[in-house]
This record gives C-alpha cells, sequence and structure tokens, in this order.
C-alpha cells in the first residue's frame, strides 16, 4: 500500500511535467510551400532587340550637281529602274591623270564586285533550290512516318533560310549593277567640256523609301547620299547580350518574340552571333561587355506586316528544352558547403536535404536528385529553419 500511494503522486508528477514542457514548447514556424511537380521546362534567355531592314541601300549622286525638291516620304514604294529625281550636273572639271586612274580602278573595283555578287546569286540559287528539295522530300517522308516533325520542321526552316539568303543575293546583284553604273557615269560626264542636261537617279531595287537625305533642294557633291530604301519584308532583329550569355547562343537556335505589338508571339531563328563585343555602360552606371546577336523572324509576313524598321521586341532565346522533368521553385533552394538543399516537410517536421540541380527556366529549377515528385518543400527558408523544426504551412503555391 505504500508503495502505490507514492507511485500516484509520481506519475502525477511526470504527467504535470510533460503537460507543462508541451505548452511551453515552441510554437511552429509558418512557412510557405510547394509541391515538388513533373512537367516541362525551359531554359531562356530575354533581352531587349531592335528590328532591322537586312538590305538598306544608299542612293547617292552619282555626280555633283543641282538636285530637286525631293517629292519621296518615308514609306513610299518605288520600283527598280524607277527615276528618283533627275540631277542638273555642274561642269566637270578635268580629271588629272592621278585622279583619272583612281576613278577607272573604281570602275574596275566595281565591275568585279558585280561578279562576285552574280556567282554568291547563283550559288544562293542553288542552295535554295536544295533545301527546298531536301523539305519537300522530308515533308513526304513525315506522312508515312519515317522521319519526326522536328527533322520536317528544321528542313522547313532552313528551306526559308536559303530563299531569303537567295532574295538577299538578287538584291545585292541590283546593287552592285548601280555601282558599276555610277562608276560609268563619273568616269564619263568628268573633264567633258559639254555637260548633259540632267542625269537621272534611279532606284537600284524594288522596295520602300526607309529615310531622305536630301529632302531640299540644292547643290550635292558626287557621292553624297541622298535615299535610303529597303525591303521591310526583309526584317533582322538586332539583340544586345551579355557575353556571358552570347557564348551559349548558337545560329539555328530558336527565338521567340514578345511584346512587339501582337497579340501572339512570333517565332524566330538565330542566324549569326557577332564575334566581337563592345562595352557599353547600364542605366545603373556599370560597365557590361555585350555581344550583337542577329536573329531573323520565321513566321509569315502577313503576320508582323505592321512591324518595320528600329521596332523595339523582347527576344527570348531558347537554350533548352524538356517536356518531363523534375522541378522546384527556386526560391526553396539554399547553398551549403556541399552544394544545394531544400527543407521537406514530413509530418509537419522540417527535414534537409542536398539535391542536385540542374536546368534553370524562369521561376523554376530541374532537380537531377534528391526529390521526388509530391513531396512538399518549403520556400524562402528563413535562418530560424533548422533540422527538425516544427513548420504550419500557411500557403502552397
Amino acid at each position: 500500500m505504500l508503495r502505490r500511494r507514492h507511485l500516484v503522486p509520481a506519475v502525477l508528477g511526470l504527467v504535470v511535467i510533460g503537460t507543462v514542457a508541451w505548452l511551453l514548447r515552441p510554437a511552429p514556424e509558418p512557412v510557405s510551400t510547394a509541391t515538388v511537380e513533373r512537367g516541362p521546362l525551359t531554359e531562356t534567355i530575354e533581352e531587349e532587340g531592335r528590328t532591322r531592314v537586312r538590305e538598306r541601300y544608299d542612293v547617292s549622286s552619282p555626280v555633283a550637281g543641282w538636285a530637286p525638291r525631293v517629292t519621296l516620304d518615308p514609306g513610299d514604294t518605288v520600283a527598280a529602274g524607277e527615276v528618283l529625281m533627275a540631277l542638273r550636273p555642274l561642269p566637270a572639271s578635268a580629271l588629272d591623270p592621278r585622279a583619272r586612274a583612281e576613278a577607272e580602278a573604281a570602275l574596275e573595283r566595281a565591275r568585279a564586285a558585280l561578279q562576285a555578287e552574280r556567282a554568291r546569286l547563283e550559288a544562293a540559287r542553288t542552295s535554295a533550290r536544295y533545301a527546298r528539295a531536301t523539305y519537300e522530300r522530308l515533308a513526304g517522308l513525315r506522312i508515312d512516318g519515317q522521319v519526326s516533325r522536328n527533322e520536317v520542321e528544321r528542313a522547313e526552316a532552313e528551306a526559308e533560310r536559303a530563299e531569303a539568303e537567295f532574295e538577299s543575293a538578287r538584291y545585292a546583284v541590283d546593287v552592285a549593277r548601280q555601282e558599276v553604273a555610277a562608276a560609268e557615269a563619273r568616269l564619263q560626264y568628268a573633264g567633258r567640256s559639254e555637260t548633259p542636261d540632267e542625269v537621272p537617279v534611279e532606284a537600284p531595287v524594288d522596295g520602300q523609301v526607309l529615310a531622305v537625305h536630301h529632302e531640299s533642294q540644292g547643290v550635292v557633291a558626287a557621292g553624297e547620299p541622298l535615299l535610303v530604301l529597303g525591303n521591310p519584308a526583309s526584317l533582322e532583329v538586332v539583340v544586345e547580350v551579355l557575353s556571358a550569355d552570347a557564348v551559349r547562343i548558337e545560329p539555328g537556335m530558336e527565338v521567340r518574340f514578345h511584346r512587339w505589338g501582337g497579340e501572339e508571339s512570333l517565332p524566330g531563328r538565330v542566324r549569326r552571333v557577332e564575334p566581337s563585343g563592345f562595352t557599353e555602360v547600364s542605366a545603373l552606371g556599370v560597365e557590361e561587355q555585350r555581344v550583337r546577336v542577329i536573329a531573323e523572324i520565321t513566321a509569315p509576313h502577313s503576320r508582323w506586316r505592321g512591324l518595320g524598321d528600329a521596332y523595339r521586341v523582347e527576344a527570348e532565346f531558347i537554350l533548352w528544352s524538356a517536356e518531363d522533368v523534375v522541378q522546384i521553385p527556386e526560391n526553396a533552394l539554399f547553398e551549403t558547403d556541399d552544394g544545394y538543399a531544400v527543407y521537406v516537410i514530413a509530418d509537419g517536421i522540417a527535414q534537409r536535404r542536398g539535391v542536385q540541380i540542374g536546368h534553370e527556366g524562369g521561376l523554376d529549377v530541374e532537380i537531377r536528385e534528391g526529390l521526388s515528385e509530391g513531396e512538399t518543400v518549403v520556400l524562402q527558408p528563413s535562418r530560424t529553419i533548422t533540422e527538425g523544426t516544427r513548420v504550419m504551412p500557411i500557403g502552397q503555391r
């Protein structure tokens, strides 16, 4: 009886002590959480870009003379061979032997450039035919299921690129032909006692007027720029990216153009990454080394007809993409001596777990090892959370 009498108070004391300890224990830490998911993930680089007409042609005065007022305005359409203005040449001074030799050399250079552009045109024509034939062949095999859709899309993009290069080469031949005509005119009219009444200035290519350099009438020197012509359908996008990002961008890489004014994004491809960079001071006064990346719009011109020269767009370069990736929000990670880790919630307790990360896609990051789909992780873990800390989810992404 004595032992039982002492046992009851002891048990009651332990109960009281346990109750007090339970009441005095720290309250659970409120945390925001996210679920480990599996789905598509894309790693991108986003920068601001400017459109630029690829085929730009400066129309200059072939001789010194009196130019009338230009009646053309930016946006007006001209045809190849159309007379843009008629110059009234000034009496030409006689060329000394050195000046005549220079004029003759300039004419020979212009003729050689014309021959080179003609050869490039034939090469571009052959490439365009081959690329188009390859696309049509693969498109037929796609119907039978012998090739993948990606192969057909790559062949189609290559065919469109080759055809654009052919158009560029054709314009270049027209311009080179006009350069030869201008060089011949300089040599022909120089030193002549009789001066022609008018010297016509013709449009080298079909296109639109992009800029007017000499709008008012007046005297112009030989070679002075008068107009700038271009083909608005041959737009390209110039994007200045950080040099650390430029090394990850390659020709042929997919690009998406956003916030250009239309409702949908425009697809595109990288055409060239320039080999040299330049230094630019940011708005915060920080010197940045940047590189120009030239991309082209692969969507039909009818979808972006409203875009013009020097318009602003947002370019998103697709560095990597996958359809089935284990991923979590990036702000669930924290650095450790061994790499990265997260806090996983199990039965209301935070458990620290090391993870191996992969590609980063915007706000999410790929998890290669350490987590499974469906687990819950803590977002933005504070320093008060450690291994074994009781947590209380207050919100979930």
